[in-house]
């Protein structure tokens, strides 16, 4: 289990693997090789918030995967338990999306994306995605996220994204989300 990542350099070793629908896809993340040096667990305790939960790195027939559980909990102004990554090289200016390999629990969770223009820490960029219990493949567009301010620059730029967050997020529940793979198209 992590409760607290410590942030070595980037392993920028990129996998490329072809779509026949689509843009090809670059692999940022598949967690096999020490991912708790990339990856950060928190929650909204940060704020004062009452939610718990953890994020462990675990191998399941073969599959590398972070594991982010828990109880979501808005009482006190909190609601979010979070796995995330900094990204201090940005995305290539040529990304055009995200590609996940997720499973779950049903629930809806969220990618939160933050550029070097944030100031504070509730300011990002979030789209949502679904979950099964069977592992499955999501594509999210940049031009899908939405802004959690109206300042915030409309399109995102993907040389200014200095941290991908995963999250389970604002409203009382359990969370179950697993992660293998995080890409870019």
């Amino acid at each position: 289990m992590m409760h607290k990542a410590i942030f070595g350099g980037l392993c920028w070793a990129a996998v490329t693997i072809g779509f026949s629908a689509g843009a090809e896809t670059t692999v940022l993340e598949d967690f096999s090789v020490n991912p708790q040096t990339r990856w950060e667990y928190f929650a909204d305790v940060v704020m004062g918030g009452v939610s718990d939960g953890d994020a462990e790195f675990a191998t399941d027939d073969g599959t590398t995967f972070v594991r982010l559980t828990g109880t979501v909990s808005t009482e006190n102004n909190g609601g979010f338990l979070q796995v995330r990554r900094l990204m201090p090289q940005g995305l290539p200016a040529e990304t055009e999306g995200l590609e996940l390999d997720i499973r779950g629990n049903g629930e809806a969770y969220y990618v939160f994306l933050r550029t070097r223009e944030m100031t504070r820490p509730w300011h990002f960029y979030n789209a949502s995605f679904r979950t099964t219990q069977d592992w499955s493949q999501v594509r999210i567009p940049l031009t899908e996220f939405e802004a959690s301010h109206d300042f915030l620059a409309d399109p995102i730029d993907p040389q200014s994204v200095i941290s991908i967050g995963f999250v389970a997020y604002g409203r009382d529940h359990l969370a179950d989300l697993s992660l293998a793979s995080v890409g870019f198209y």
